[in-house]
């Protein structure tokens, strides 16, 4: 009998693997926990987390972990720009915020909370 397709939380991939600790996505790397992503959907509640797993809420102030290139544009959001007054959305940029005045839509996987 053959064991059930686990999809990856963060690409919906099929080829996923348990390393003996967790399982992770070949496509993406992506290191995830069955029974937590579970516990977290029967919840009800999406949990948005930066990347280092700490919780993100509405508020936060977060640091870009890496440069980041704006599509589109010719401006780089550099790394170490601290980002106050975030808000959390549904989608593929999770983070809603505002740099210098101009609205941006960021992946919470570039950022790291900050105290």
């Amino acid at each position: 009998m053959s064991e059930p397709v686990i999809h990856c939380p963060k690409c919906n991939s099929e080829f996923t693997y348990f390393d003996g600790v967790h399982h992770v996505c070949s496509m993406c790397a992506a290191e995830f926990d069955p029974e937590q992503i579970a516990a977290e959907q029967a919840a009800g509640e999406k949990v948005w987390k930066d990347a280092f797993g700490n919780i993100l809420e509405n508020g936060d102030t977060v640091t870009l972990i890496k440069p980041l290139k704006v599509k589109g544009t010719n401006i780089t959001l550099k790394q170490g720009t601290k980002v106050k007054n975030i808000r959390l959305v549904d989608g593929d940029h999770d983070v809603d915020c505002k740099i210098d005045g101009q609205a941006f839509g960021l992946k919470s996987e570039f950022l790291k909370k900050s105290n």
